[in-house]
């Protein structure tokens, strides 16, 4: 029973854009998130899932509805939540470094990749034998690469911490991972900083 599973990390959002869960698209983002319609039109998708945030589901919106399917919310796939001092030099390798660290009142990288894996393994419960569409994020797809592929870390991430969108394919037989292939990506700059600086930055996406 062969479910396929489509990881869509969302298009560019307005990083000025202060609060997190309504960060919206920039116009390159939402004009770019065509191009995940266009990859997907064909793939027969019964389902879609989604982070709560405005810029996973912007991302996807215009490809549930050519299916004609409603985007279903789920709390549990958000992105990271950032704590006091969450921007501070180092902070992002230190997580990365140690599953387990977090700033005060933030999330460390097990804490998101507990309540994502959570998540996913219902979804696969649920949806056994079909292809589905999550919408997501930087940090919070990361860490679900990492429950399949421990060795996936920050220099992994440092990849992919351009490509918005992102596309990614997991197939599963029932709860068992059996292959994980890249599609394509739109590379955008993150946040206007340059290669070196990524390596410096506190960042989640």
């Amino acid at each position: 029973m062969l479910t396929r599973v489509y990881f869509i990390r969302h298009a560019q959002p307005k990083h000025d854009h202060e609060d997190d869960r309504t960060r919206p698209l920039t116009g390159e983002g939402i004009a770019d998130s065509e191009i995940v319609l266009d990859f997907l039109k064909d793939k027969g998708i019964d389902a879609f899932y989604c982070s709560p945030y405005k810029r996973s589901i912007d991302t996807i919106k215009k490809t549930a509805a050519y299916f004609n399917k409603e985007i279903q919310l789920d709390e549990r796939l958000r992105e990271r939540e950032k704590g006091v001092n969450g921007n501070r030099y180092g902070m992002f390798q230190k997580r990365w470094a140690d599953h387990n660290y977090h700033e005060t009142n933030g999330e460390s990288i097990a804490m998101v990749q507990k309540r994502n894996i959570e998540a996913l393994k219902e979804i696969l419960e649920n949806n056994s034998g079909k292809t589905i569409v999550i919408g997501t994020h930087g940090t919070a797809l990361s860490s679900i690469i990492n429950y399949y592929k421990p060795q996936f870390g920050c220099d992994d991430f440092l990849r992919i911490i351009d490509w918005m969108p992102y596309i990614l394919e997991m197939d599963f037989d029932r709860q068992q991972f059996i292959s994980m292939t890249e599609h394509g990506h739109i590379e955008k700059e993150f946040r206007g900083t340059n290669r070196a600086d990524k390596n410096d930055l506190d960042s989640d996406g």
